[in-house]
Formats: C-alpha cells, structure tokens, sequence
C-alpha cells in the first residue's frame, strides 16, 4: 500500500510519528560529530535540510530519513588526524589535537562536498545504462570488502575512547546488546540511544553522588566524568557554527571511494523500503532521482561543515514496525532536527557525554559496520570459492589493511610527500573494480567435468 493511499493522519498523530523517526536517527546521527569534530548543531541542521533535499528529488514518494555516515568517518580521520593524517605535519608545538582537527575539517568537508558530485554521476550512468547493468559495475563482491574495511579500521577508535573509563564503557555497550537483543517494538530500534541515555545518566549520577572523575590527557588534570563547564553562556537559541569547505585534490581523492559504501547502502534501503511499502522505488520514482536527492544532500552539507549523509537503516526499520508510510511523518522529524540545530545549550548537553560512553556504543556500531559487510557477502551468495572472487575480496583487504596499518608510504607528487598509506581504501577499491572488470568468469562445471 503507498502512503499516499493510506488513510489520513491527525496532525497531532503524524507530529508524534515523527518524534519516532527523529529518536531513531538521533543516537547514531549525533555520534559522527561527536566522533570527529564536527559540530552537533551543524549535523543536525544538515541532516534535517538534506532529508528534505532528498525528499524534494524523490517525489515525496519514499519515507526515508538521511542521516549522517559512518562510513566518511574514516575519511574524516584519514584527513585531520593529528598524528599520520594527510595534513599531520601542520600539527605544530603548542597546538592541541583538538585545535589542528578544527583547523584541517573544513578540508574533510570539502572532500564530502565533492564526493556528493560521486551520486550524481552514478545517477545519471543508471538512467544511461539502466539499473541492473549498472550494479554489474559493484557487486558485492567489491562493495562489501569495503563496507568491512571500513568497520575494522574504525574499531581503534572505539578502544581508544573506552578506556578512559571502561567500567561506563562496558555498561553502555550491555545496554545497547540487550536492548537489541532482548527488546519489543520501539525499544529494539532505538539501542543506541538508549545506550547513551541510560548510560549517562548513570555517569551524572555517579558524577553528582559520588564524585567519579576522569583524568584529561590534554590538561593532564582530573576532571568531572560528566562536565557541563561549557554550558555556562550558552544559550537556548543561537545560530550554529557553519562552516566553509576548502578543497585540497589528495582530500577529495582520500573522500571520495568511501561514497561507493554508502552508494551500495542507499540502493539496498531503496529495495528495503519498496518491500515493506509494496511499491518499486528504483523503479518510481526512479533510483537515479533517489541517488540525485542523496548526492545533493550531501554536497549541502558538506558546504556548510557537515557530514556525508545517507539513508538510515533505523528509519526503515520504524516503517516496517510502524506500518505508516506517508513521507510527510519522516519530513516532519527533519524539522524537528533542524529545530534542534538551533540551539547551542543542546549542542553543550550532548557534548558532556562522556568518551567512554560514545566508545562504548561504538562497540557495537563499528562491529555492525564490518558485520554488514559479511552479511551482504553471504545473502548476496557469492561464491567465495571461485577464483576470481576470492581474489577481489584477498587484494581489496590486504591492501586496505595494510596500508593503514602499516608502516608509512610516501610518494612524491608535484614537489609534495602523498601518504599513499592513508588512501588505502581508496586504492582497494579502485583495484577490486578493475579486477572485477578484467578477470574473467569462472564457468559452471558440467555433469561430465564433475
């Protein structure tokens, strides 16, 4: 049934159907800024405008929420990282991580903004060549390397994070298993955020009642777990920080591969939503104005110092439980984001959370992230025993892996040392599509070869 065709909704009804969607996106959404230091109100702001972009280009026919992606954020780090990362010998005596990660975002921006051009390219190669011939351009069997790529060179940062108060950590990372595991309903599609929420709130507890403290490597001081040093003067509405992007060519090179995850990721949301809604969205209103909507709305975002977005699984999984389809309850919920972005006291709230605690849902998120990538390997029932796939999926994670973890690559470029090493998924990817392309198919053995 199309949620045009489904009855009418009472303002009141439709208002809290979007509270719903805005609650399911909130907890991972929050999390990338939080993560790479991009900030909240922005995100919010960008992912609730570019919602609506998307909305604009598909129709309003398809309920789908764009939130922000996990998958740039290794982009993200590969680019600002103080210590390795593209621009790391800028990071100078008497600059805090904190501050050299401020000063090189806008060029992580930039390289989103320009990765969003990656969607529509690939938008108009789909009305060109048709859906299913473009797939044949990236299997799974080039995608999801990728997509597992990226979830494992993420996993670091979650221990990094944890260990600042494991104990908290742990907690967070019990709520979220159990809540997914065990939970009905709403509570089964929220994990994250009730992670966060019940975690934190036994960290300020703990903070108010019995004085735990966490000790800050950058002041070198013992510190409140939770801190709301920062919420003095700030305000419950004010304009957000944006942001400029600038643009730097090996920026936009390291950005750019990781749009192909969330390229293969969009197609699957759009399959997903079309079977929960009994409609064909690659088909009306057509893959290559849903891909248009979702590469515009990351290039806005990029553009005011946001990140890239996607669509978000946690939004199709409240279609499915809620059974509303009508686009407008998800339109509504990127109102309330926007809403939201507005307010600095919010973004000072969020900020207080703890590291261990937004280490601690990482766990799982980062886990999920490389967990998809085997999923989509077995229900996309390739054939790991042929040659040729075994290849792709050897060279792309080697070469991922070992360039990141590595040590060091330079090459000179233009009277410039590129670290080679910290475009290595970039590279995988490229290599996985040429050998796609060149190796030849493995036939069939016959009755009588057998």
């Amino acid at each position: 049934m199309s949620g045009n065709t489904q009855p009418k909704l009472s303002p009141l009804k439709m208002g809290i159907m979007g509270l719903q969607h805005m609650f399911a996106m909130f907890g991972a959404t929050i999390l990338v800024p939080l993560l790479t230091g991009l900030s909240v109100q922005v995100t919010l702001i960008a992912v609730g405008v570019g919602t609506l972009i998307f909305h604009f280009f598909a129709k309003s026919r398809v309920p789908a929420f764009l939130g922000s992606s996990f998958a740039f954020m290794v982009g993200i780090n590969l680019i600002t990282d103080p210590n390795g990362g593209l621009f790391s010998y800028r990071f100078s005596e008497g600059m805090s991580s904190a501050e050299h990660v401020q000063a090189i975002l806008p060029y992580a921006t930039g390289g989103i903004l320009v990765s969003g051009l990656l969607y529509l390219l690939f938008a108009l190669m789909v009305k060109v060549v048709g859906v299913k011939r473009f797939m044949k351009f990236l299997p799974p069997v080039v995608t999801a390397p990728t997509v597992i790529l990226i979830g494992i060179m993420l996993a670091p940062f979650a221990i990094n994070q944890a260990r600042s108060h494991m104990p908290i950590a742990i907690l967070t990372l019990v709520i979220v298993i159990v809540a997914s595991t065990w939970g009905k309903g709403m509570i089964k599609i929220i994990p994250i955020l009730l992670g966060l929420g019940g975690a934190y709130l036994i960290a300020l507890l703990g903070t108010q009642i019995f004085g735990w403290e966490i000790f800050n490597n950058a002041t070198q001081t013992y510190e409140p777990l939770v801190n709301f040093a920062a919420a003095e003067g700030a305000g419950i509405f004010g304009l957000p920080p944006f942001m400029m992007p600038r643009f730097n060519i090996f920026a936009i090179l390291v950005m750019i591969p990781f749009a192909l995850a969330t390229i293969a990721e969009h197609v699957g949301d759009m399959v997903a939503l079309g079977s929960i809604t009994g409609e064909n969205f690659v088909e009306d209103p057509g893959l290559s104005r849903t891909l248009i909507g979702d590469g515009v709305a990351s290039m806005f975002s990029g553009f005011i110092g946001g990140p890239a977005s996607t669509t978000y699984g946690e939004n199709v999984g409240v279609v499915a439980l809620t059974r509303v389809f009508n686009p407008r309850v998800v339109q509504i919920a990127a109102i309330y984001a926007v809403i939201l972005g507005f307010s600095p006291l919010f973004e000072v709230v969020i900020r207080s959370i703890p590291d261990a605690i937004i280490g601690g849902a990482s766990f799982m998120l980062y886990g999920m992230i490389a967990a998809v990538g085997i999923r989509n390997l077995v229900e996309s029932r390739t054939d790991m025993s042929k040659t040729k796939n075994l290849t792709i999926v050897a060279v792309m994670m080697v070469t991922g892996l070992g360039l990141r973890f590595g040590q060091p690559i330079f090459f000179e470029i233009g009277g410039t040392n590129v670290p080679i090493d910290r475009m290595g998924v970039a590279i995988a990817v490229i290599l996985g599509v040429i050998l796609n392309a060149v190796l030849p198919n493995e036939k069939t053995a016959s009755k009588e070869e057998k």
